[in-house]
């Protein structure tokens, strides 16, 4: 992967550029991620049972407040 970075007067890295795939990639990797824990969560939650369509809302709904 090659990567760019930011830095401020001192040298300090504020920020990094990287390809557009690359980032894509992340994005995915971190969606599929938290797919996973919510699957986790939801199977450590023994007598709570949520029906299929309802749990798939709610991942959909927490995916989207933390984009």
């Amino acid at each position: 992967m090659r990567t760019q970075f930011i830095t401020d007067n001192t040298g300090h890295k504020l920020a990094v550029i990287l390809p557009i795939r690359e980032y894509e990639k992340l994005v995915e990797d971190h969606d599929e991620l938290e797919d996973i824990k919510a699957y986790r969560k939801a199977k450590a939650m023994a007598g709570d049972i949520l029906p299929l369509k309802e749990a798939i809302k709610e991942m959909n709904a927490n995916r989207k407040k933390k984009k």
